[in-house]
């Protein structure tokens, strides 16, 4: 079957995503254009929101791996379409950073003259965090004690939220959801309200290409060790594994008890699940 609406539709929606995104906490990062993480986190907010509305009628707009796995475990979407997403975000997110990169190369190079910092060593996780999330929060006014357990424990928890909300918003059996035209925009609220809440613990990453495919870039631009620091390959528990496992107990938790406490509670109700038993 030829899924390149839905690979496209991936690939744009996680473009914009991280394009925003990650844009943020460059311009906040270079030229301190963001003051405190509410505003950043809106951002992010309304980044998420856009690439909804943009790429929805493509591809429904998962625009995270987490999400993905979570439509299949919950039987939103079948099994065979997930490789396609998960190639479209990786490769949406990776061209997202290569795009920052090229937009600000010039002042993040006079950034680390003028602050001494030599891409490559640890210090230099200052620029770094502009593309992949480090743990504790490198740009947080005061520092937090993060173990690598906590760590992943917040990434899932965060992702756990997200995906409730998402199946929560999305779902027919929940008679108090919004207008389906406005799922986005409370969709890119609860990323906003996640990040004010984890961010200075971890960044707040909640999804697996967001982090991994820029992290991979800078990598790759010279910052080698100090995007991916921890000898132990922490950041792929924390950033990856931690929002996948998290996703998908948010889908087995809602379609094993919320879903069935939402249909019982609504005579006719008739959920929205396009791809069921596809």
């Amino acid at each position: 079957m030829n899924y390149r609406r839905e690979f496209f539709g991936e690939l744009i929606g996680t473009f914009l995503l991280a394009l925003f995104g990650c844009g943020s906490v460059a311009v906040t990062v270079l030229f301190g254009a963001h003051q405190g993480l509410f505003q950043i986190a809106m951002v992010w907010g309304v980044g998420v929101t856009l690439a909804i509305y943009a790429t929805r009628h493509l591809s429904c707009a998962h625009l995270n791996p987490a999400v993905s796995i979570a439509m299949v475990v919950g039987r939103r979407m079948c099994a065979r379409r997930l490789p396609v997403y998960l190639a479209a975000q990786f490769l949406g997110a990776f061209l997202a950073a290569a795009v920052l990169y090229g937009l600000f190369a010039g002042s993040i190079a006079h950034f680390e003259q003028v602050n001494g910092i030599v891409r490559g060593t640890p210090e230099s996780v200052r620029t770094a965090m502009i593309f992949g999330e480090f743990y504790p929060n490198p740009g947080a006014s005061a520092v937090a004690v993060v173990s690598l357990p906590l760590a992943m424990a917040a990434e899932a928890f965060g992702t756990f939220l997200l995906v409730i909300m998402i199946f929560a918003l999305t779902e027919g059996c929940n008679l108090g959801r919004p207008r389906d035209e406005l799922a986005p925009v409370f969709i890119g609220l609860t990323v906003a309200a996640i990040i004010c809440l984890l961010a200075p613990l971890t960044q707040a990453g909640l999804n697996p290409a967001r982090d991994l495919s820029p992290r991979l870039f800078a990598w790759l631009a010279g910052w080698r060790a100090a995007a991916m620091p921890d000898a132990v390959g922490g950041f792929l528990w924390v950033y990856v594994l931690g929002p996948m496992l998290g996703g998908t107990v948010a889908a087995l938790f809602f379609v094993r008890l919320l879903e069935p406490l939402m249909t019982n509670g609504a005579d006719g109700c008739g959920c929205n699940n396009n791809d069921k038993g596809e």
